[in-house]
C-alpha cells in the first residue's frame, strides 16, 4: 500500500527527516511513534502528497505519490488535529460540505455519525462539542468517502481513557473492513494495542521497527520473572531452566498471587535507545 525509500526532507538548513525506509501492507495498522517534533506530521504530509521531499521515493497505491490522480486521492482519508472542522456549523452541516466535495450522497451522513457515536449530536454546532466529540466528528469526516488508506495523526491526544477506548474500537472496526491505517502517536499503550507494526522515530530517523511484541522481546536484557507471593513477599528469579522446579513448587502449593515477566515496554525501549521519553516535547 505504501513504500517509502530513503526519504529525506530539509527545512532551510535543518534536516527534519533522514533516510526514512518502510513498507506498509494492505489491511494493517502501522504506527509511527515519536515525541513532538520528531517529524511525524511532516512525514504524513509527504505521504499524502501535501509536501514535497528532497530525496528518495514514495509509492502509494503502486504509483509515485506526486502522480496520483484526483480520483486516486479520494481513496485517502486524513485526520490531523482539528483540521476541517467548521466551528459555527452543526455536525451534519460539517459533513455535508465534505459529502459535496467527494460526491457522496447526503443520506450517508446519518449512518456515519451513528458509526462514530454522534447519532444524537447531528444538530449541535461543532463549537459546543467536547474534545472527544470533536475527535469523533473528525473521524466521521475521514470516513465519509470510504477511503482505503487512512492517516490518523495523534487521534486520541488529550482524551480521557473512556473516549480513547471508544475511538480505538472505531479504528479496529475500520481495520476489519479492510482499511490500511497509518497512525502517529506518542502513546505507547495505544501503539501496542492497535498496531501490527511500529517504527520508532527519533530526530527524523527511524531507529527501530517491527511488531510491538518482537521489539519488546528483543530488548529484554534482564530475562527475569517477578513473583508476588500470598505472604506478601516479592521474588525475582532468572528466566531459565534452573528456575522451573522452584516455580513449579510455588504454583503447586498455591503460594503465587501474580507473575510478571521483565519484558520492557515500547516506552522503555525508546528511552534506552534515545535517552528520552516518547511523550517529551521537542
Amino acid at each position: 500500500m505504501i513504500r517509502c525509500k530513503n526519504v529525506n526532507k530539509n527545512f532551510s538548513e535543518k534536516n527534519v527527516l533522514s533516510r526514512i525506509d518502510f513498507e506498509i501492507s494492505g489491511g494493517e495498522i502501522f504506527g509511527l511513534l515519536g515525541p513532538s517534533g520528531a517529524g511525524k506530521t511532516t512525514l504524513i504530509r509527504i505521504l499524502t502528497g501535501q509536501l514535497a521531499f528532497d530525496q528518495g521515493s514514495v509509492i502509494v497505491f503502486d504509483k509515485d505519490v506526486s502522480s496520483l490522480s484526483g480520483e486516486e486521492k479520494k481513496n485517502i482519508g486524513i485526520m490531523m488535529d482539528q483540521f476541517g472542522v467548521y466551528e459555527r456549523l452543526s455536525c451534519i452541516d460539517n459533513l455535508k460540505i465534505f459529502a459535496d466535495i467527494y460526491g457522496v450522497p447526503h443520506d450517508r451522513i446519518k449512518s456515519i455519525l451513528e458509526q462514530v457515536g454522534l447519532g444524537e449530536a447531528g444538530a449541535k454546532p461543532a463549537a459546543t462539542l467536547s474534545k472527544g466529540m470533536r475527535a469523533r466528528l473528525s473521524l466521521a469526516r475521514v470516513f465519509m468517502h470510504s477511503p482505503r488508506l487512512i492517516f490518523l495523526d495523534e487521534p486520541t491526544s488529550g482524551l480521557d481513557p473512556q473516549t480513547m477506548g471508544q475511538i480505538h474500537k472505531i479504528i479496529l472496526e475500520k481495520k476489519k473492513e479492510g482499511c490500511t491505517i497509518f497512525l502517529t502517536t506518542h502513546n505507547m499503550e495505544e501503539a501496542y494495542k492497535l498496531c501490527d507494526r511500529v517504527a520508532l522515530l527519533h530526530e527524523g530517523r527511524i531507529i527501530e521497527s517491527g511488531a510491538p511484541e518482537e521489539i519488546c522481546r528483543k530488548y529484554n536484557h534482564q530475562k527475569t520473572i517477578k513473583l508476588h507471593l500470598a505472604s506478601g513477599e516479592d521474588i525475582v528469579i532468572p528466566h531459565e531452566n534452573g528456575s522451573a522446579k522452584m516455580l513449579y513448587r510455588l504454583l503447586s502449593d498455591g503460594s503465587i498471587e501474580t507473575i510478571h515477566s521483565s519484558e520492557p515496554t515500547l516506552e522503555t525501549v525508546f528511552l534506552e535507545l534515545t535517552g528520552r521519553k516518547l511523550e517529551e516535547g521537542a
